[in-house]
């Protein structure tokens, strides 16, 4: 009687271990629209993308010693599939060694310019994505950036700009976007690593369970690399209670950067 009493109670423990999972699975389950995963919500990469997709070590910045330990650059892994390095042409190589040597005032993020593709992305401020039925908008608060994804239109801008033009498709549950005519003047990190306007960036935004995105992006230039490269790295929706993105209107703090040349000095 209790051996029959103890297995019982064995069995009851697997029923409801298995249904544990199974509600925690359902939770997890993000909600679909059209029959598509929804993507809406404020996303945000935890990484230092942004100060070099290569990996790198923390460094100091000597011009701002002032500022300590905070002005220190933070240590990072490559988000480059296979390690890195950027396969550059000789000469884009050049290039970017320049820009590196001109940070910070080069850089199009210190001059408050729109950061473009992919960079938005992994930029330290997190970015809003608002789903429909048909085209998508990402919104970005740094310099007001936004960029719409049009879901049915593959034709190219007849001019290049910051954020260039971004088509979108559907590969079964994967959101795959096309950015073309970007204007080449962008960087991809605050070290140095560029484009030209012959770049094209393919991404792929694929949902896992509700709160979680892996995002890839494969950038093509003939003008600047040797061949395709791919970066990747997770994205985390922001889950804490009325999260909101923030207006980052930067054109004030760039005033003086790029216009001191025009500062009268007081007497």
């Amino acid at each position: 009687m209790r051996n029959r009493f103890i297995g019982a109670i064995v069995t009851l423990a697997a029923i409801l271990s298995v249904a544990a999972q199974a509600n925690a699975q359902d939770l997890d389950r993000p909600d679909r629209i059209a029959e598509r995963p929804n993507l809406n919500g404020i996303w945000k990469a935890i990484n230092s993308a942004n100060w070099n997709l290569e990996a790198h070590s923390a460094e100091s910045l000597e011009d701002l010693w002032q500022l300590g330990a905070i002005g220190a650059i933070p240590a990072g892994q490559s988000v480059i599939q296979g390690g890195g390095p950027i396969p550059y042409l000789p000469e884009a190589l050049t290039e970017r060694d320049a820009n590196r040597a001109g940070w910070p005032a080069d850089d199009p993020e210190a001059k408050c310019y729109m950061l473009g593709i992919p960079r938005y992305t992994y930029h330290e401020i997190p970015f809003q994505i608002f789903q429909g039925n048909g085209d998508i908008l990402m919104s970005y608060p740094f310099a007001a950036g936004n960029r719409f994804i049009r879901m049915n239109d593959d034709s190219e801008l007849p001019i290049d700009s910051w954020m260039g033009k971004s088509s979108g498709r559907w590969d079964v549950d994967v959101l795959v976007v096309r950015t073309t005519n970007q204007n080449g003047m962008g960087w991809l990190d605050r070290a140095g690593n560029h484009f030209s306007n012959r770049l094209v960036v393919t991404e792929r935004f694929e949902l896992l369970g509700s709160n979680h995105i892996r995002y890839e992006a494969t950038l093509e230039d003939p003008l600047t690399y040797s061949e395709p490269w791919t970066i990747e790295m997770p994205l985390y929706r922001l889950i804490e209670e009325n999260a909101q993105l923030l207006e980052h209107k930067c054109v004030p703090f760039a005033d003086l950067l790029l216009y001191s040349d025009l500062v009268v000095p007081e007497e």
